[in-house]
Formats: structure tokens, C-alpha cells, sequence
């Protein structure tokens, strides 16, 4: 029996701020207890560690990236081995990754693709949610058999007619399945097809920059398609979770849901509590490399998705990280904005910009890891194993310097792309050490992980479903 002790920090959960000490055995926690005190004084341990004057938080857990996606005619430039491994650099444990079903294929084949892309290869554990593109009878039942097997969340998109679309009815289809099933429907709430008509026009104008990718995907589209999709899980009885909310009119939509008590979720990305239009508008294409959907919004919005955090009318802020290279990929869409791959990098980057947003007054240090750690784990099934540090936890542990300064840039990310959407953003707080189920995986800034310690891990149905 193999056991750590982290001694000396500060323990912070979403519930709780302790100074106490940590034992870990066999990859799980085994116990705390107030630093100094009686109990602590009497562990012995095969390896120790040092927290004084650190954080002892929990792995994070990014419910939302995209490994190897295949978009517009590339893939995203992270494998499963190069994502985890950025993420374990950015003291996040966890990822929920998305299979994806082509159309005219089962869930079963993109499930079982998906399988083989990250099996062997992760240096964190990982699970994955279901893309749903073609909804019909077959793909409904085949949803009943996923939720046994522990994929409880399918998402849907309102936007990209012709690759990942689905109409309204499918969608109704899909919630009534899910509000029977137990599964979560989360949606890419913006309405693509007025979007499509207003890409055509905008390119007949001869508006091809990057920029215009934000200026024909309007706030309004967004907020239109948040209220519709939140209707049509009413009429379902079904949960609903609406992904990288971007935009203040669409904050306002979940909270009205949430306010009637509905069973409404939402979720926004780094990106837009710390980017804005005015990056999508750098001149020489440069704003191609902020190209991501939802897009960026004028810099007001940034207010609305900040209170909303603090209000919990936004629960979770995930990555949505797909990345693509700036030379070679998202030069694609040079002269047309609407081929530029939509995504942005950003596993490695998540917690250290919520812990500036800490140091800069927007949150407390356990909104910080709730809405980082432990409410990801818990609305996809993952929670009391992950997302909290407490006995009988995975021992997903990271040690945090609160005081230590970094520059965020492409010179020194450990993701596979040649740019960084935070280029020489200064940040206090930076990832020390990371455990993964007691393993080290980063060592004082060293890492120390392999391909394939991290393991599949099947999830429950959402904690929060009343």
C-alpha cells in the first residue's frame, strides 16, 4: 500500500477553506486532518509533500474539449496525448471530451472511434459525452443503451446547418428521450439558419475578415435560440444545458428559466470573460485566430457573465478548447471568414484565469472551485470521485502557488498550437504539482505522467436533477 501526505496548505473545496493535512492511499484519499493536530502528527507516509503556503485544491474537471475534432476540413491539432498532458500542466484532473455520430451513422460508431482515439493515450482520466447529428428512431433508442453504459449527456447544435444540425422537432425528439432516460441534452443554442443567411450576405458584400465572423453570429441569434431551446425542454419535462454562453441577453433568457425553478443549466468559457470582439478585429488576419462559436462579444458583455457566475445563473466555465493552428488551419479562411475552423485553445489556461479572476475580485476562492471542479463533476455524474478533496475521493489533488506570477504564451504552453489566445497576459497563480488518482503526474513543474495512465470513467446521470 503506497501512501503520500501533503502537509501544510490550505485546503480549499467549494464547500470549505481548512489548513489541514492530506493522506492519500492506493490513489484515494484516505483522510484529512487539521494541520498540527494530534491525529496528523501520527501518519507516516512513503512520500510527502509540502504545501506550506500553497493551495491544496482539487484536479479540475473541463467538461467541455474537443481531442482530435474533425471541422471543416481539418482536425483539431490536440490528440488525446498532447490535450491531456496540456491539461495536467493546467492542473486539470478530468476531461469530458465529445464523441461525435456522422449522420447515417450509429451513436455506437462514433462512440466506439472515439474509444479507440483515447484509449492508451491519456495522461488524465476522461469521459465523454455524445454528439447527436442525425436524430431518428434508431439514434433515439441507441441513447437508452448509452446512459446504461455511462454516456448521460448528449449534445445537440442549432447551428451549423448541413454538418451538425438538428431542426426542432429533432431536438424535441432527443429531450423527451433524455427526460425519460435520465440523460442531459446540451445544446450549442445559436439559430443557424439565420446565421447562414447572414454569412451569404455578408460575403456578397465583400466583408471577408475575421471580425465578420463575430458581427453575422448576433447576440440576439444567441439569445433567440437560448429561449426556444429552454421552451422546448419545458414541453419535454426535460433538464436542459445550454454550452458557452457568451452573451448577456442570453444569460438573462437562463436566469428567467431558472427563476420559474426549470430544470436550466448554463455554462460559459474563459474566452469570453477575458476576450472580446476587439480581438477578432487585429488587423493582417490575426483575428482569425479568436474565430470560435458562440463568438467573442463587445467587451459589456463580460459584466453579465461575471455576475452571472456569481449568482448561479451560470454553473460551470469549461474550455470548449479546439484547437487549430493559425498557419496552415485557421488560414483556411482567408478571403472568407465562414471557412476559418471555429475554436480556440485553452485546457491548459482554465484554472489559472479563474484564479485571476480571484486575485481581481469577480469571485471567491470556492466559487472558484466550484464552478471549476466540483459543479462540472457533479452535472455530469462524476462527483463524489471527483471534484472535491474529501475521504473516499479520487486523489485528484493539484498544489496551487497563489503568489507565483506567469506570462500566458505559445513560447511556454505544452498545447499543440502555434499560438496562444492569451499571448502575454500576466496572471497570478500558477500549477505546482498534480496528482491523478495519487499518481504525480506534474512534479514541482516537472511532468512526470505518461500516455495511458489515464483511465476511461463511465459517469452517473446529473446530480442536480431534482
Amino acid at each position: 500500500m503506497s501512501r503520500t501526505l501533503i502537509h501544510g496548505g490550505l485546503v480549499i473545496t467549494a464547500a470549505d477553506e481548512v489548513h489541514a493535512d492530506v493522506l492519500i492511499e492506493d490513489g484515494r484519499i484516505a483522510a484529512l486532518a487539521a494541520h498540527g493536530s494530534a491525529v496528523a502528527g501520527t501518519w507516516t507516509a512513503d512520500r510527502t509533500i509540502d504545501a506550506t503556503n500553497k493551495y491544496v485544491i482539487p484536479g479540475g474537471v473541463d467538461a467541455h474539449t474537443h481531442m482530435e475534432l474533425p471541422f471543416g476540413g481539418t482536425f483539431a491539432s490536440d490528440t488525446f496525448e498532447t490535450g491531456t498532458r496540456a491539461a495536467a500542466w493546467g492542473g486539470t484532473t478530468t476531461i469530458v471530451d465529445f464523441a461525435v455520430q456522422s449522420v447515417g451513422h450509429s451513436l455506437r460508431e462514433g462512440l466506439d472511434a472515439w474509444y479507440a482515439k483515447a484509449d492508451g493515450k491519456c495522461a488524465i482520466d476522461y469521459a465523454f459525452h455524445m454528439i447527436l447529428s442525425d436524430v431518428n428512431e434508431s439514434s433515439l433508442k441507441e441513447m437508452d443503451l448509452l446512459v446504461e453504459e455511462g454516456v448521460t449527456s448528449f449534445k445537440l447544435f442549432m447551428a451549423y446547418p448541413g454538418v451538425f444540425y438538428s431542426d426542432d422537432g429533432q431536438i424535441l425528439r432527443a429531450m423527451q428521450r433524455s427526460s425519460g432516460n435520465g440523460g442531459l441534452i446540451m445544446m450549442h443554442a445559436e439559430n443557424g439558419i439565420a446565421i447562414d443567411v447572414l454569412v451569404e450576405q455578408a460575403l456578397a458584400r465583400g466583408e471577408t475578415d475575421p471580425r465578420y465572423h463575430g458581427e453575422v453570429r448576433k447576440v440576439l441569434l444567441e439569445a433567440e435560440a437560448t429561449h426556444r431551446a429552454i421552451q422546448l425542454a419545458r414541453v419535454a419535462g426535460a433538464p436542459l444545458y445550454v454550452v458557452h454562453v457568451s452573451a448577456e441577453e442570453a444569460v438573462a433568457e437562463l436566469a428567467a428559466a431558472r427563476d420559474k425553478g426549470l430544470n436550466v443549466f448554463g455554462e460559459t468559457c474563459p474566452q469570453y470573460l477575458f476576450l472580446s470582439t476587439d480581438h477578432l478585429a487585429e488587423p493582417d488576419f490575426e483575428g482569425a485566430k479568436y474565430v470560435c462559436s458562440t463568438p467573442l462579444r463587445p467587451k459589456e458583455h463580460q459584466a453579465a457573465l461575471w455576475r452571472g457566475l456569481r449568482t448561479n445563473d451560470l454553473q460551470v466555465v469549461s474550455t470548449d478548447h479546439c484547437p487549430f493552428c493559425f498557419s496552415g488551419q485557421k488560414e483556411l479562411g482567408r478571403g472568407d471568414f465562414s471557412k476559418i475552423p471555429n475554436g480556440l485553445p485553452g485546457v491548459e489556461n482554465r484554472m489559472d484565469l479563474l484564479h485571476q479572476a480571484v486575485v481581481d475580485g469577480h469571485i471567491t476562492r470556492r466559487r472558484w472551485i466550484e464552478i471549476a471542479c466540483a459543479t462540472p463533476a457533479r452535472m455530469f455524474g462524476l462527483y463524489p470521485a471527483k471534484g472535491t478533496i474529501a475521504p473516499g475521493a479520487d486523489a485528484d489533488i493539484v498544489i496551487y502557488d497563489p503568489h507565483a506570477e506567469q506570462v500566458l504564451s505559445a513560447e511556454t504552453h505544452h498545447m499543440n498550437v502555434d499560438y496562444s489566445a492569451y499571448e502575454g497576459k500576466r496572471v497570478t497563480g500558477r500549477v505546482e504539482t498534480v496528482l491523478s488518482r495519487g499518481e504525480l503526474v506534474i512534479d514541482q513543474r516537472q511532468f512526470t505522467g505518461r500516455a495511458g495512465h489515464g483511465l476511461y470513467t463511465p459517469r452517473a446521470t446529473c446530480q442536480y436533477l431534482d
